[in-house]
C-alpha cells in the first residue's frame, strides 16, 4: 500500500464522528431559520449576491463550492485505485448501485412521487424543477462523509479509498450524461452549456487541484503534513456549507414560508431511495459472498449522496430561488440521521450477513 494510501487509512482508523457531522440536520435547521429570517427582513444582500454572475455562474457560490469541495477531495488518494482488483466484487456492486440504478430510480421515485401523488399539493410551477433536483442529487456519488461512515461499521479502509476514487474518476465522464439523459426523460430543458460548465468548475477542476495539492504534500515524506492540512480546511469547509446554505434559505424563504410542506414531501422519495439502494447493495455483496468489512461501506457508498456537487449544479442549472436547488438542500437535511439508520442496520445484521459465509472468507 502506498504512503499516501497508509496517511488516510490511519486517519480512517480513529476518524470519528465530529460535533458537526453528529449534528448536520440541526446544524441545516438553524441555516433554515438564520436564512428565511435574515432573507425576509434583509433581501436586498442576497439579491445583490444573486447579480454576482459571470457565464451564468455565481461568483461567490462558485467561491464558497471550491472551498466545501476541495478539502473533502484532498482525502481521496487516486493511488488507491490500484487497490480496486483487490476487491472487485464489491467494487462491482458498488458502480452498479451508483451508477445504473440509484439515478434511475430516484427519477422513477420523483416521477411517482412528485409529479403524481403530491402534484396537488405542490406549486405547480416547480414540479419539473423539484424532480430536477433529485435527480442530480442522486447522480453524485458521496466522497467526503463516506469515510465516517466506513468507520462507523468497522468498514475495510483501503475498499473505501479505492471505491471513492474510482467513482470520483467516473463521477467526471458520466455525471453530465447521466443528468442531462434523465432530465430530457423528464421534459426537462437542458442547458448543455451551463451543465458542462459545472462538472468543468465542481468536478474536474476540484479533483485536479485536489489531486496535485495532496501529491505535493505527500512527496514531504511526512505522514503529519497531510493530516494536519486536513485538520486546518476542515472547519472552512464546514464554514462554506453553512454559508451556502443560509444563502440557499435567504432565496427559498418566501416558499418555504407559505408552503412548508415542501421539504416533507421531498423528503419522501429521498429516503426511499436510500433504504431501497443500501438494501439492494448490501443483498448484493452477501449473494456474492463480499466480506462484511466491504459489504458495509459498500452499502453505505450505494446510497448516499454528494450533496455539495449537487447543490452547486442545482444552483447553476436553475438558479438560487429554484425548486431543484430546494430538492438538492432537503437532501442535506436527511442525509444524517437517515445514514446512521443505515450504519445501524449493517451492524446489528453482522451476524445475520456472516451467516451464510464460509468460515474463511475469500476476499473480494
Amino acid at each position: 500500500m502506498s504512503a499516501a494510501c497508509e496517511t488516510v487509512s490511519h486517519q480512517n482508523k480513529n476518524a470519528g464522528m465530529g460535533v458537526f457531522e453528529r449534528y448536520l440536520t440541526l446544524w441545516v435547521f438553524l441555516c433554515i431559520v438564520v436564512g428565511i429570517a435574515l432573507g425576509h427582513f434583509t433581501p436586498e444582500p442576497f439579491h445583490a449576491i444573486g447579480r454576482a454572475q459571470l457565464f451564468d455562474v455565481n461568483i461567490p457560490v462558485a467561491v464558497l463550492i471550491w472551498i466545501m469541495i476541495i478539502p473533502m477531495l484532498l482525502k481521496v488518494d487516486f493511488g488507491a485505485l490500484h487497490e480496486v482488483r483487490s476487491h472487485w466484487k464489491g467494487i462491482g456492486v458498488t458502480v452498479f448501485i451508483n451508477w445504473a440504478v440509484k439515478p434511475f430510480s430516484m427519477a422513477l421515485l420523483g416521477w411517482l412521487f412528485i409529479s403524481n401523488l403530491f402534484a396537488d399539493y405542490l406549486p405547480a410551477g416547480q414540479i419539473d424543477s423539484y424532480i430536477a433536483g433529485l435527480i442530480i442529487l442522486a447522480a453524485a456519488p458521496c466522497t467526503a462523509m463516506v469515510f465516517v461512515w466506513s468507520n462507523l461499521t468497522d468498514g475495510e479502509p483501503n475498499f473505501t479509498l479505492s471505491q471513492v476514487a474510482l467513482n470520483d474518476v467516473i463521477m467526471i465522464f458520466a455525471f453530465a450524461p447521466i443528468v442531462a439523459l434523465l432530465l430530457g426523460l423528464s421534459s426537462i430543458i437542458v442547458p448543455w452549456d451551463t451543465l458542462l460548465l459545472s462538472v468543468s468548475l465542481y468536478i474536474v477542476i476540484p479533483v485536479l487541484v485536489a489531486h496535485f495539492w495532496r501529491n505535493r504534500l505527500i512527496k514531504s515524506k511526512h505522514e503529519a503534513v497531510l493530516e494536519k492540512t486536513l485538520k486546518t480546511l476542515h472547519p472552512l469547509s464546514l464554514l462554506a456549507l453553512l454559508a451556502t446554505l443560509i444563502l440557499l434559505f435567504g432565496f427559498q424563504g418566501e416558499q418555504i414560508i407559505k408552503q412548508p410542506m415542501v421539504i416533507f414531501f421531498l423528503a419522501i422519495p429521498i429516503l426511499i431511495q436510500v433504504y431501497l439502494n443500501s438494501g439492494l447493495a448490501y443483498l448484493l455483496n452477501r449473494r456474492f459472498g463480499v466480506p462484511h468489512r466491504v459489504a458495509g461501506p459498500s452499502a453505505l457508498i450505494g446510497a448516499s449522496n454528494f450533496f455539495e456537487l449537487a447543490v452547486a449544479t442545482a444552483i447553476s442549472l436553475f438558479g438560487f430561488e429554484s425548486g431543484a436547488a430546494l430538492a438538492t438542500v432537503v437532501g442535506v437535511l436527511v442525509e444524517v440521521p437517515v445514514m446512521l439508520s443505515v450504519v445501524r442496520i449493517v451492524n446489528s445484521t453482522r451476524g445475520w450477513y456472516e451467516s451464510s459465509m464460509p468460515l474463511k472468507p475469500k476476499q473480494a
